[in-house]
Protein backbone atom coordinates (compact mmCIF):
# COMPACT_ATOMS: atom_id res chain seq x y z
CA UNK A 1 0.00 0.00 0.00
CA UNK A 2 1.12 3.67 -0.75
CA UNK A 3 2.11 6.19 1.60
CA UNK A 4 -0.75 7.95 0.17
CA UNK A 5 -3.20 5.18 0.10
CA UNK A 6 -2.41 4.75 3.93
CA UNK A 7 -2.67 8.09 5.04
CA UNK A 8 -6.47 8.33 3.16
CA UNK A 9 -7.18 4.82 5.04
CA UNK A 10 -5.64 5.63 8.80
CA UNK A 11 -7.78 8.94 8.16
CA UNK A 12 -11.16 7.33 7.47
CA UNK A 13 -10.07 4.59 10.09
CA UNK A 14 -10.01 7.66 13.04
CA UNK A 15 -12.58 9.42 11.43
CA UNK A 16 -14.51 5.88 11.89
CA UNK A 17 -13.35 5.89 15.27
CA UNK A 18 -14.76 9.31 15.88
CA UNK A 19 -17.81 8.33 14.29
CA UNK A 20 -18.37 5.16 17.03
CA UNK A 21 -17.71 7.43 19.78
CA UNK A 22 -20.45 9.41 18.72
CA UNK A 23 -22.72 6.53 19.53
CA UNK A 24 -21.55 6.83 23.10
CA UNK A 25 -21.28 11.02 23.55
CA UNK A 26 -24.42 13.05 20.76
CA UNK A 27 -22.93 15.64 22.44
CA UNK A 28 -20.18 15.58 19.81
CA UNK A 29 -22.88 15.25 17.07
CA UNK A 30 -22.44 18.84 15.58
CA UNK A 31 -18.68 19.20 16.14
CA UNK A 32 -18.11 15.28 14.99
CA UNK A 33 -20.34 15.73 11.56
CA UNK A 34 -17.56 16.64 9.22
CA UNK A 35 -15.10 13.79 10.78
CA UNK A 36 -17.95 11.11 9.75
CA UNK A 37 -18.51 12.56 6.40
CA UNK A 38 -14.90 11.83 5.86
CA UNK A 39 -15.02 8.39 7.10
CA UNK A 40 -18.20 7.70 4.92
CA UNK A 41 -15.94 9.01 2.39
CA UNK A 42 -12.97 6.92 2.70
CA UNK A 43 -15.23 3.72 3.01
CA UNK A 44 -16.80 4.02 0.26
CA UNK A 45 -13.63 5.46 -2.10
CA UNK A 46 -12.33 2.02 -0.58
CA UNK A 47 -15.41 -0.40 -2.23
CA UNK A 48 -16.36 1.81 -5.61
CA UNK A 49 -14.44 0.54 -8.61
CA UNK A 50 -15.00 3.32 -10.83
CA UNK A 51 -12.44 5.34 -10.40
CA UNK A 52 -8.53 3.59 -9.74
CA UNK A 53 -7.29 6.99 -8.01
CA UNK A 54 -9.46 7.16 -5.10
CA UNK A 55 -9.26 3.51 -4.53
CA UNK A 56 -5.55 3.71 -3.97
CA UNK A 57 -6.13 7.60 -2.24
CA UNK A 58 -9.17 7.45 -0.31
CA UNK A 59 -10.46 10.98 0.80
CA UNK A 60 -7.41 12.75 -0.71
CA UNK A 61 -7.87 11.00 -3.92
CA UNK A 62 -10.68 13.80 -3.72
CA UNK A 63 -8.15 16.96 -3.95
CA UNK A 64 -7.45 15.60 -7.75
CA UNK A 65 -10.27 16.22 -9.46
CA UNK A 66 -11.32 19.37 -7.10
CA UNK A 67 -8.08 20.99 -8.54
CA UNK A 68 -8.60 19.60 -12.35
CA UNK A 69 -11.85 21.45 -11.49
CA UNK A 70 -10.48 24.66 -10.42
CA UNK A 71 -8.00 24.29 -12.97
CA UNK A 72 -9.38 26.82 -15.63
CA UNK A 73 -10.38 29.56 -13.39
CA UNK A 74 -6.74 29.25 -11.39
CA UNK A 75 -5.14 28.95 -15.29
CA UNK A 76 -7.46 32.15 -16.43
CA UNK A 77 -6.87 34.53 -12.73
CA UNK A 78 -3.23 33.58 -11.64
CA UNK A 79 -0.84 32.03 -14.26
CA UNK A 80 -1.67 33.56 -17.49
CA UNK A 81 0.08 36.71 -18.81
CA UNK A 82 -1.76 39.38 -20.40
CA UNK A 83 -1.20 38.65 -23.50
CA UNK A 84 -0.94 34.86 -24.09
CA UNK A 85 -4.76 33.39 -22.82
CA UNK A 86 -6.54 31.23 -25.45
CA UNK A 87 -9.13 32.02 -27.04
CA UNK A 88 -9.01 35.51 -25.74
CA UNK A 89 -5.35 36.74 -23.82
CA UNK A 90 -6.57 39.32 -20.57
CA UNK A 91 -6.14 42.05 -22.65
CA UNK A 92 -8.34 41.63 -25.05
CA UNK A 93 -10.45 40.77 -23.13
CA UNK A 94 -10.14 43.87 -20.46
CA UNK A 95 -10.66 46.20 -23.64
CA UNK A 96 -14.02 44.89 -24.72
CA UNK A 97 -14.95 45.28 -20.80
CA UNK A 98 -13.38 48.97 -20.59
CA UNK A 99 -15.27 49.84 -23.72
CA UNK A 100 -18.51 48.36 -22.91
CA UNK A 101 -18.47 50.32 -19.52
CA UNK A 102 -17.30 53.65 -21.03
CA UNK A 103 -13.86 53.39 -18.85
CA UNK A 104 -11.29 54.56 -21.33
CA UNK A 105 -9.22 51.60 -22.85
CA UNK A 106 -5.68 52.80 -22.42
CA UNK A 107 -2.52 51.41 -20.96
CA UNK A 108 0.33 52.95 -19.56
CA UNK A 109 3.95 52.16 -19.84
CA UNK A 110 4.04 50.56 -23.31
CA UNK A 111 2.96 47.10 -25.01
CA UNK A 112 3.79 43.93 -23.02
CA UNK A 113 3.68 41.86 -26.49
CA UNK A 114 7.34 40.63 -27.69
CA UNK A 115 7.82 42.73 -31.47
CA UNK A 116 10.71 40.94 -32.39
CA UNK A 117 8.48 37.36 -32.62
CA UNK A 118 8.10 35.62 -35.78
CA UNK A 119 4.96 36.82 -36.89
CA UNK A 120 4.15 40.17 -35.57
CA UNK A 121 2.00 41.80 -37.31
CA UNK A 122 1.65 45.97 -37.39
CA UNK A 123 -0.48 48.05 -39.45
CA UNK A 124 1.59 50.73 -41.26
CA UNK A 125 1.09 54.68 -39.66
CA UNK A 126 1.77 57.59 -42.25
CA UNK A 127 3.71 60.48 -41.60
CA UNK A 128 0.80 62.73 -42.88
CA UNK A 129 -2.52 61.70 -40.91
CA UNK A 130 -5.59 62.45 -41.21
CA UNK A 131 -8.47 63.58 -39.27
CA UNK A 132 -10.64 60.74 -37.97
CA UNK A 133 -13.99 61.08 -39.56
CA UNK A 134 -17.00 62.00 -37.59
CA UNK A 135 -19.35 59.54 -39.02
CA UNK A 136 -18.20 55.81 -39.10
CA UNK A 137 -19.12 54.55 -42.92
CA UNK A 138 -21.74 52.38 -43.44
CA UNK A 139 -21.28 49.05 -46.33
CA UNK A 140 -23.80 48.82 -48.80
CA UNK A 141 -25.33 45.79 -49.22
CA UNK A 142 -27.82 44.38 -51.84
CA UNK A 143 -26.51 43.50 -55.48
CA UNK A 144 -27.61 44.22 -59.07
CA UNK A 145 -31.11 41.86 -57.92
CA UNK A 146 -31.91 43.31 -54.50
CA UNK A 147 -34.73 45.56 -54.33
CA UNK A 148 -34.41 46.41 -50.94
CA UNK A 149 -30.17 47.08 -50.16
CA UNK A 150 -29.31 47.70 -47.00
CA UNK A 151 -26.34 50.15 -45.14
CA UNK A 152 -24.01 47.83 -42.83
CA UNK A 153 -22.28 49.43 -40.09
CA UNK A 154 -18.45 48.11 -40.04
CA UNK A 155 -19.02 45.89 -36.59
CA UNK A 156 -22.22 44.27 -36.33
CA UNK A 157 -23.25 41.39 -33.62
CA UNK A 158 -22.39 37.72 -35.25
CA UNK A 159 -24.71 34.37 -35.27
CA UNK A 160 -25.75 33.13 -31.95
CA UNK A 161 -29.06 31.45 -31.45
CA UNK A 162 -31.50 32.10 -29.29
CA UNK A 163 -31.43 28.48 -27.27
CA UNK A 164 -27.61 28.62 -27.10
CA UNK A 165 -27.76 32.18 -25.66
CA UNK A 166 -30.54 33.42 -22.91
CA UNK A 167 -33.54 35.38 -23.75
CA UNK A 168 -32.36 38.20 -21.32
CA UNK A 169 -28.80 38.15 -23.86
CA UNK A 170 -31.11 38.02 -26.64
CA UNK A 171 -32.91 40.92 -25.91
CA UNK A 172 -29.55 43.08 -24.46
CA UNK A 173 -27.63 42.14 -28.01
CA UNK A 174 -31.11 43.22 -30.19
CA UNK A 175 -31.64 46.28 -27.22
CA UNK A 176 -27.91 47.41 -27.95
CA UNK A 177 -28.08 46.82 -32.16
CA UNK A 178 -31.01 49.45 -32.18
CA UNK A 179 -29.75 51.81 -30.17
CA UNK A 180 -26.46 51.48 -32.07
CA UNK A 181 -28.04 50.91 -35.10
CA UNK A 182 -25.90 47.93 -36.31
CA UNK A 183 -27.44 44.54 -37.65
CA UNK A 184 -27.85 41.58 -35.01
CA UNK A 185 -27.55 37.77 -36.64
CA UNK A 186 -29.98 35.33 -35.00
CA UNK A 187 -28.03 32.75 -35.59
CA UNK A 188 -29.80 29.57 -36.74
CA UNK A 189 -32.17 28.98 -33.81
CA UNK A 190 -35.07 30.61 -35.78
CA UNK A 191 -36.72 34.32 -34.95
CA UNK A 192 -38.20 34.20 -31.57
CA UNK A 193 -39.86 37.63 -30.28
CA UNK A 194 -36.72 38.45 -28.36
CA UNK A 195 -35.24 39.31 -31.72
CA UNK A 196 -38.00 41.37 -32.76
CA UNK A 197 -38.96 42.98 -29.44
CA UNK A 198 -36.33 45.60 -29.04
CA UNK A 199 -36.94 46.38 -32.85
CA UNK A 200 -32.72 45.83 -34.24
CA UNK A 201 -31.83 45.22 -37.24
CA UNK A 202 -31.58 41.35 -38.00
CA UNK A 203 -29.76 39.08 -40.33
CA UNK A 204 -32.16 36.27 -39.97
CA UNK A 205 -29.53 33.07 -40.56
CA UNK A 206 -30.84 29.73 -42.07
CA UNK A 207 -29.36 26.72 -41.02
CA UNK A 208 -29.06 23.13 -42.23
CA UNK A 209 -32.21 22.59 -39.89
CA UNK A 210 -34.65 25.09 -41.22
CA UNK A 211 -35.34 26.31 -38.07
CA UNK A 212 -38.55 28.52 -38.05
CA UNK A 213 -39.49 27.83 -41.29
CA UNK A 214 -38.96 24.30 -41.25
CA UNK A 215 -41.75 21.29 -42.33
CA UNK A 216 -42.31 18.37 -39.98
CA UNK A 217 -40.14 15.93 -41.26
CA UNK A 218 -37.25 18.58 -41.19
CA UNK A 219 -37.69 20.07 -44.91
CA UNK A 220 -37.78 24.02 -45.79
CA UNK A 221 -40.78 25.56 -45.78
CA UNK A 222 -41.42 28.22 -48.24
CA UNK A 223 -44.42 29.35 -47.00
CA UNK A 224 -43.33 30.00 -43.45
CA UNK A 225 -40.02 31.43 -44.69
CA UNK A 226 -41.66 34.03 -46.59
CA UNK A 227 -44.08 35.17 -43.68
CA UNK A 228 -41.51 35.68 -41.54
CA UNK A 229 -39.06 37.49 -43.70
CA UNK A 230 -41.41 39.87 -44.29
CA UNK A 231 -40.98 41.46 -40.96
CA UNK A 232 -39.52 44.77 -41.44
CA UNK A 233 -36.96 43.75 -38.61
CA UNK A 234 -35.16 41.24 -41.14
CA UNK A 235 -33.32 43.29 -43.24
CA UNK A 236 -31.11 40.42 -44.58
CA UNK A 237 -31.25 36.61 -44.78
CA UNK A 238 -28.08 34.22 -44.41
CA UNK A 239 -28.01 30.96 -45.64
CA UNK A 240 -25.17 29.00 -42.80
CA UNK A 241 -23.88 26.30 -45.17
CA UNK A 242 -20.77 25.92 -42.43
CA UNK A 243 -19.44 27.98 -39.31
CA UNK A 244 -15.60 28.61 -37.88
CA UNK A 245 -16.56 26.14 -34.67
CA UNK A 246 -17.12 23.40 -36.56
CA UNK A 247 -17.31 23.31 -40.34
CA UNK A 248 -18.78 20.01 -42.12
CA UNK A 249 -20.82 19.33 -38.63
CA UNK A 250 -23.94 20.22 -37.33
CA UNK A 251 -25.48 22.55 -34.48
CA UNK A 252 -26.06 20.32 -31.01
CA UNK A 253 -28.25 22.08 -28.93
CA UNK A 254 -28.60 19.69 -25.90
CA UNK A 255 -32.08 18.35 -24.76
CA UNK A 256 -31.75 20.12 -21.43
CA UNK A 257 -32.04 23.77 -23.30
CA UNK A 258 -35.09 22.85 -25.06
CA UNK A 259 -37.57 24.25 -23.16
CA UNK A 260 -41.35 25.04 -24.46
CA UNK A 261 -40.65 28.23 -25.78
CA UNK A 262 -37.22 27.48 -27.85
CA UNK A 263 -39.48 24.35 -28.74
CA UNK A 264 -41.79 26.46 -30.41
CA UNK A 265 -39.45 28.83 -32.09
CA UNK A 266 -37.71 26.02 -33.87
CA UNK A 267 -40.57 23.65 -34.35
CA UNK A 268 -38.84 20.73 -32.54
CA UNK A 269 -40.40 18.56 -29.56
CA UNK A 270 -39.75 19.87 -26.17
CA UNK A 271 -36.73 17.95 -24.07
CA UNK A 272 -35.64 16.62 -26.87
CA UNK A 273 -31.51 17.29 -28.13
CA UNK A 274 -31.89 19.55 -31.43
CA UNK A 275 -29.05 18.42 -33.76
CA UNK A 276 -28.65 20.17 -37.20
CA UNK A 277 -27.25 17.49 -39.97
CA UNK A 278 -24.54 18.31 -41.63
CA UNK A 279 -26.01 19.25 -45.02
CA UNK A 280 -28.75 21.00 -47.20
CA UNK A 281 -31.47 19.39 -47.87
CA UNK A 282 -32.67 21.66 -50.96
CA UNK A 283 -29.43 22.08 -52.58
CA UNK A 284 -26.35 19.53 -53.27
CA UNK A 285 -24.68 21.47 -56.33
CA UNK A 286 -23.03 25.00 -56.38
CA UNK A 287 -25.68 25.80 -59.09
CA UNK A 288 -28.45 24.11 -56.83
CA UNK A 289 -26.83 26.22 -54.33
CA UNK A 290 -27.25 29.41 -56.26
CA UNK A 291 -30.77 28.60 -57.67
CA UNK A 292 -31.55 28.51 -53.91
CA UNK A 293 -30.38 31.73 -53.25
CA UNK A 294 -32.29 33.52 -55.72
CA UNK A 295 -35.49 31.72 -54.93
CA UNK A 296 -34.66 33.07 -51.16
CA UNK A 297 -34.61 36.65 -52.56
CA UNK A 298 -37.33 36.20 -54.39
CA UNK A 299 -39.61 35.04 -51.25
CA UNK A 300 -38.28 38.00 -49.52
CA UNK A 301 -39.80 40.59 -52.35
CA UNK A 302 -36.00 41.35 -52.75
CA UNK A 303 -33.67 41.54 -49.57
CA UNK A 304 -30.45 40.88 -49.28
CA UNK A 305 -29.51 37.18 -49.03
CA UNK A 306 -26.38 35.32 -48.46
CA UNK A 307 -24.56 33.08 -47.36
CA UNK A 308 -21.87 32.07 -44.91
CA UNK A 309 -19.01 29.30 -44.63
CA UNK A 310 -15.88 28.36 -43.02
CA UNK A 311 -13.55 27.82 -46.45
CA UNK A 312 -11.54 25.05 -46.99
CA UNK A 313 -11.31 23.81 -50.69
CA UNK A 314 -10.04 26.89 -52.77
CA UNK A 315 -11.68 24.25 -55.98
CA UNK A 316 -15.13 23.93 -54.00
CA UNK A 317 -15.58 27.51 -53.96
CA UNK A 318 -14.37 28.29 -57.28
CA UNK A 319 -16.89 25.63 -58.38
CA UNK A 320 -19.45 28.22 -56.74
CA UNK A 321 -17.79 31.21 -58.59
CA UNK A 322 -18.58 29.31 -61.76
CA UNK A 323 -21.95 28.82 -60.63
CA UNK A 324 -22.69 32.32 -59.89
CA UNK A 325 -21.42 33.07 -63.81
CA UNK A 326 -23.18 30.41 -65.58
CA UNK A 327 -26.62 30.94 -64.03
CA UNK A 328 -26.24 34.76 -63.53
CA UNK A 329 -27.19 34.83 -60.10
CA UNK A 330 -25.23 36.60 -57.41
CA UNK A 331 -25.45 36.61 -53.92
CA UNK A 332 -25.62 39.86 -52.12
CA UNK A 333 -22.93 39.59 -49.28
CA UNK A 334 -20.78 36.47 -48.14
CA UNK A 335 -19.33 36.28 -44.87
CA UNK A 336 -16.14 34.66 -44.39
CA UNK A 337 -16.41 32.65 -41.08
CA UNK A 338 -12.72 31.46 -39.53
CA UNK A 339 -11.77 28.36 -38.02
CA UNK A 340 -10.68 30.13 -34.92
CA UNK A 341 -14.31 31.10 -34.37
CA UNK A 342 -16.49 29.66 -31.91
CA UNK A 343 -19.81 30.23 -29.98
CA UNK A 344 -20.52 26.77 -30.86
CA UNK A 345 -20.05 24.11 -28.31
CA UNK A 346 -17.67 21.72 -31.14
CA UNK A 347 -15.59 18.40 -30.91
CA UNK A 348 -11.78 19.61 -30.30
CA UNK A 349 -11.02 17.72 -33.70
CA UNK A 350 -13.23 19.75 -35.01
CA UNK A 351 -12.07 22.99 -33.80
CA UNK A 352 -8.57 22.40 -33.64
CA UNK A 353 -8.23 20.73 -37.17
CA UNK A 354 -11.12 21.70 -39.67
CA UNK A 355 -11.32 24.63 -41.88
CA UNK A 356 -9.07 27.53 -42.92
CA UNK A 357 -8.30 30.51 -40.56
CA UNK A 358 -9.94 33.44 -41.29
CA UNK A 359 -6.80 34.99 -42.50
CA UNK A 360 -6.53 32.41 -45.36
CA UNK A 361 -10.10 32.29 -45.97
CA UNK A 362 -11.11 35.92 -46.07
CA UNK A 363 -8.07 36.42 -48.94
CA UNK A 364 -8.89 33.33 -50.74
CA UNK A 365 -12.72 34.50 -51.02
CA UNK A 366 -12.04 37.81 -51.85
CA UNK A 367 -9.23 36.86 -54.77
CA UNK A 368 -11.33 34.26 -56.22
CA UNK A 369 -14.32 36.57 -56.10
CA UNK A 370 -11.98 38.92 -57.71
CA UNK A 371 -10.63 36.65 -60.70
CA UNK A 372 -14.15 35.88 -61.50
CA UNK A 373 -15.30 39.08 -62.27
CA UNK A 374 -17.66 39.01 -59.44
CA UNK A 375 -16.35 40.78 -56.51
CA UNK A 376 -17.82 44.52 -57.43
CA UNK A 377 -21.49 42.69 -57.18
CA UNK A 378 -20.99 41.04 -53.56
CA UNK A 379 -19.92 42.62 -50.09
CA UNK A 380 -17.70 40.30 -47.68
CA UNK A 381 -18.04 40.11 -43.87
CA UNK A 382 -15.48 39.01 -42.02
CA UNK A 383 -16.42 36.85 -38.71
CA UNK A 384 -14.04 35.33 -36.55
CA UNK A 385 -12.23 36.98 -33.01
CA UNK A 386 -12.84 40.31 -34.24
CA UNK A 387 -13.03 42.26 -30.97
CA UNK A 388 -10.93 45.29 -31.44
CA UNK A 389 -10.24 48.29 -33.06
CA UNK A 390 -7.06 46.77 -35.21
CA UNK A 391 -9.08 43.67 -35.82
CA UNK A 392 -11.33 45.30 -37.94
CA UNK A 393 -8.73 47.35 -40.05
CA UNK A 394 -7.32 44.22 -40.64
CA UNK A 395 -9.73 42.60 -42.05
CA UNK A 396 -10.38 45.19 -43.98
CA UNK A 397 -7.14 45.72 -45.18
CA UNK A 398 -7.40 41.99 -46.31
CA UNK A 399 -10.70 42.31 -48.60
CA UNK A 400 -13.29 42.58 -46.27
CA UNK A 401 -16.46 45.18 -46.14
CA UNK A 402 -17.67 44.81 -42.75
CA UNK A 403 -17.13 42.59 -39.67
CA UNK A 404 -19.09 40.71 -37.49
CA UNK A 405 -18.41 39.28 -33.84
CA UNK A 406 -19.87 37.11 -31.61
CA UNK A 407 -17.77 36.28 -28.32
CA UNK A 408 -16.53 39.88 -28.51
CA UNK A 409 -20.55 40.85 -27.92
CA UNK A 410 -20.90 38.34 -25.47
CA UNK A 411 -18.14 39.86 -22.92
CA UNK A 412 -19.84 42.98 -23.66
CA UNK A 413 -23.48 41.23 -22.11
CA UNK A 414 -20.69 39.62 -18.95
CA UNK A 415 -19.44 36.96 -20.69
CA UNK A 416 -16.16 35.75 -18.29
CA UNK A 417 -14.73 32.93 -21.13
CA UNK A 418 -15.49 30.52 -17.86
CA UNK A 419 -16.37 28.49 -21.28
CA UNK A 420 -19.31 26.15 -19.78
CA UNK A 421 -21.71 27.38 -22.78
CA UNK A 422 -22.54 23.95 -23.61
CA UNK A 423 -23.18 22.75 -20.13
CA UNK A 424 -26.34 25.40 -19.32
CA UNK A 425 -24.61 26.38 -16.06
CA UNK A 426 -23.38 29.73 -17.37
CA UNK A 427 -22.27 31.56 -14.18
CA UNK A 428 -22.92 34.98 -15.72
CA UNK A 429 -26.84 34.15 -17.58
CA UNK A 430 -25.39 34.67 -21.14
CA UNK A 431 -25.31 31.33 -22.53
CA UNK A 432 -28.24 29.27 -20.37
CA UNK A 433 -31.68 28.30 -20.08
CA UNK A 434 -31.79 28.20 -16.27
CA UNK A 435 -34.24 30.84 -15.57
CA UNK A 436 -32.78 31.52 -12.23
CA UNK A 437 -29.11 31.74 -13.70
CA UNK A 438 -30.81 34.02 -17.14
CA UNK A 439 -32.04 36.68 -14.46
CA UNK A 440 -28.83 37.90 -13.12
CA UNK A 441 -28.17 39.65 -17.09
CA UNK A 442 -29.65 42.74 -16.66
CA UNK A 443 -31.06 43.70 -19.93
CA UNK A 444 -30.99 47.63 -19.23
CA UNK A 445 -27.89 47.63 -18.51
CA UNK A 446 -26.06 45.28 -20.86
CA UNK A 447 -28.17 46.48 -23.77
CA UNK A 448 -25.92 49.66 -22.89
CA UNK A 449 -22.89 48.08 -22.78
CA UNK A 450 -23.08 46.72 -26.04
CA UNK A 451 -23.86 50.00 -27.77
CA UNK A 452 -20.74 51.43 -25.89
CA UNK A 453 -18.65 48.51 -26.91
CA UNK A 454 -19.17 48.47 -30.51
CA UNK A 455 -19.25 52.40 -31.17
CA UNK A 456 -16.08 52.65 -29.22
CA UNK A 457 -14.56 50.12 -31.08
CA UNK A 458 -15.57 51.29 -34.27
CA UNK A 459 -14.19 54.83 -33.84
CA UNK A 460 -10.95 53.09 -32.16
CA UNK A 461 -10.55 51.70 -36.30
CA UNK A 462 -11.47 55.09 -37.63
CA UNK A 463 -8.58 56.39 -35.32
CA UNK A 464 -6.75 53.73 -36.71
CA UNK A 465 -7.20 54.65 -40.29
CA UNK A 466 -6.46 57.95 -40.07
CA UNK A 467 -3.55 57.80 -38.27
CA UNK A 468 -2.33 55.79 -41.53
CA UNK A 469 -3.42 58.71 -44.01
CA UNK A 470 -6.66 56.57 -44.63
CA UNK A 471 -9.55 58.64 -44.54
CA UNK A 472 -12.32 56.09 -46.30
CA UNK A 473 -12.01 52.14 -46.19
CA UNK A 474 -11.94 51.64 -49.74
CA UNK A 475 -8.08 53.23 -49.48
CA UNK A 476 -7.20 50.28 -46.91
CA UNK A 477 -5.36 47.46 -49.27
CA UNK A 478 -2.58 44.48 -47.73
CA UNK A 479 -0.01 46.78 -48.73
CA UNK A 480 -0.69 48.54 -45.23
CA UNK A 481 -0.70 45.18 -43.14
CA UNK A 482 3.01 44.14 -42.04
CA UNK A 483 4.00 40.96 -40.59
CA UNK A 484 7.46 39.55 -39.12
CA UNK A 485 9.29 37.19 -41.25
CA UNK A 486 12.39 37.31 -39.07
CA UNK A 487 14.74 39.70 -37.39
CA UNK A 488 15.13 42.67 -39.27
CA UNK A 489 12.77 41.71 -42.15
CA UNK A 490 9.00 42.29 -42.69
CA UNK A 491 6.68 41.53 -45.59
CA UNK A 492 4.06 43.48 -46.63
CA UNK A 493 0.30 41.45 -47.22
CA UNK A 494 0.65 42.37 -50.71
CA UNK A 495 3.92 39.98 -50.85
CA UNK A 496 2.36 37.33 -48.50
CA UNK A 497 -0.48 36.30 -50.72
CA UNK A 498 -1.48 36.34 -54.55
CA UNK A 499 -4.08 38.74 -55.00
CA UNK A 500 -5.96 38.55 -58.84
CA UNK A 501 -6.59 41.39 -60.66
CA UNK A 502 -10.99 41.49 -62.06
CA UNK A 503 -11.54 38.65 -64.15
CA UNK A 504 -7.85 37.40 -64.30
CA UNK A 505 -9.15 33.77 -63.68
CA UNK A 506 -11.89 34.18 -66.74
CA UNK A 507 -8.94 35.54 -69.01
CA UNK A 508 -5.76 34.08 -68.23
CA UNK A 509 -5.50 32.02 -65.11
CA UNK A 510 -2.19 32.37 -63.22
CA UNK A 511 -0.31 29.09 -62.82
CA UNK A 512 -0.72 29.14 -59.05
CA UNK A 513 -4.70 28.73 -59.61
CA UNK A 514 -4.99 27.15 -62.97
CA UNK A 515 -5.15 23.75 -61.53
CA UNK A 516 -7.85 24.58 -59.23
CA UNK A 517 -9.92 26.97 -61.54
CA UNK A 518 -10.22 23.88 -64.07
CA UNK A 519 -10.73 21.33 -61.71
CA UNK A 520 -14.08 23.33 -60.33
CA UNK A 521 -17.04 22.25 -61.34
CA UNK A 522 -20.59 24.13 -60.69
CA UNK A 523 -22.37 20.93 -60.96
CA UNK A 524 -20.18 19.35 -57.82
CA UNK A 525 -18.85 20.01 -54.79
CA UNK A 526 -15.78 17.39 -54.88
CA UNK A 527 -12.69 18.94 -54.90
Amino acid sequence: MTRYATVGLLTACAAGGVLLALLVSPWWWFAAAPLAAVALTGVYDLVQRRHSVLRNYPVLGHLRFLMEALRPELQQYFVERNYDGRPYDRDTRSIVYERAKGVAAEEPFGSERDMDDRGYEFLVPSMAPVEVRDEPPRVRVGGPDCAEPYDMALLNVSAMSFGSLSANAVLALNEGAARGGFAHDTGEGGLSDYHLRPGGDLVWEIGTGYFGCRTRDGDFDARQFAEKAAHPAVRCVSLKLSQGAKPGIGGVLPGSKVNDEIASVRGVPQGETVVSPPYHRVFSTPRELVRFLARLRELTGGKPVGFKLCPGSRVQFLAVCKAMTAEGITPDFIVVDGAEGGTGAAPLEFADHLGMPLTDGLVTVHSALTGAGLRDRIRLGASGKVATGSDIVKRLAMGADYTNAARAMMFAVGCIQAQRCHTNRCPTGVTTQDPHRARALDVVDKAARVTRFQKATVHSALQIMAAMGVRDTSELGPHLLRRREDRGRFRSYADLYEWLSPGELLAAPPPSWAADWHAADPDTFTG
